[in-house]
């Protein structure tokens, strides 16, 4: 047991090295940089809490920080919704279906700039496809991008159209493991098919939406791509997210101190909604 497990530790050691140098260490720093003043090219002067009161008082934290939450809002009960309702239905025995469920994944497997390149394409103002059709059905077109009232909206449309096939897979996973048995016995007690699902599937699936809803809710706090390749945090401040923030702060203004100081910031928000999605869940129950 114990050369058993020296040699798993060796077939572990790349891994470990490559997460301890390019994720685990760079956190770490992080922390400490968050206290400091550094440009980058310069010396790293200590600055105390200063870096934390400028955070409090910086206006366009809190901006970054309510588009953030505002596409949280949007995203995460239609990815959590419209996944499950597409899972359900690709589980049923229907002619295509496997099919159907790897046309679903595709948008999840595409590099975010490609998908934000090709939603720009669609949402363009004059020669967009989304536009053209609005106009041939006679309406105005739309100014998806352009518009501090449609920017974040159309933003959160695209992520909902990449991330909904892979949280298919997930809710399909568990409505497998599901079994039927259970199903058969409810149908003998009289319990239609909504009190089936109300009843068994969506209480037997709570494990996989608590996962699903934290995956969510890592992906949209730490969105980044898909903005800054369709608005890049525009028009104005209409899209400026934390992350979109933070790399503007850091490496485009050369203020990694304050930078590190709103990753903190970032990853305090994120432990704290996990926390919360959690407790609402009580998966401990």
């Amino acid at each position: 047991m114990r050369r058993q497990g020296k040699v798993a530790a060796l077939f572990l050691l790349p891994y470990l090295l490559i997460f301890v140098v390019f994720r685990f260490g760079p956190s770490v720093a992080g922390l400490f940089v968050g206290f400091t003043k550094w440009n980058i090219v310069g010396n790293a002067t200590f600055a105390g809490l200063n870096n934390f009161e400028k955070l409090f008082r910086d206006p366009n934290f809190y901006i970054s920080l309510k588009n953030t939450l505002t596409f949280l809002l949007m995203t995460l009960p239609a990815l959590i919704v419209l996944s499950l309702l597409l899972a359900v239905l690709l589980n049923q025995k229907l002619r295509f279906r496997n099919s159907v469920r790897t046309i679903a994944i595709i948008p999840y497997v595409l590099i975010p700039a490609v998908v934000g390149i090709i939603w720009n394409w669609m949402y363009d103002n004059n020669f967009g496809i989304l536009n053209y059709y609005l106009k041939a059905i006679g309406l105005s077109p739309v100014e998806w991008l352009t518009s501090d009232k449609y920017a974040l909206f159309s933003v959160a449309i695209v992520t909902i159209w990449s991330y909904m096939g892979y949280n298919m897979i997930l809710y399909l996973a568990g409505l497998q493991d599901i079994s039927t048995e259970l199903y058969e016995a409810a149908k003998i007690d009289g319990a239609n098919k909504m009190q089936s699902f109300t009843r068994i599937t969506l209480p037997l699936l709570k494990p996989i939406t608590s996962m699903i809803i934290t995956l969510t809710l890592i992906n949209t706090i730490q969105v980044f791509d898909q903005i800054f390749v369709m608005t890049n945090g525009g028009p104005g401040t209409a899209t400026l997210t934390l992350v979109q923030y933070l790399y503007g702060t850091a490496f485009q203004n050369y203020n990694l101190g304050y930078g590190s100081t709103l990753g903190i910031a970032i990853l305090v928000i994120l432990v704290v909604l996990v926390q919360i999605q959690s407790r609402l869940l009580k998966l401990d129950d």
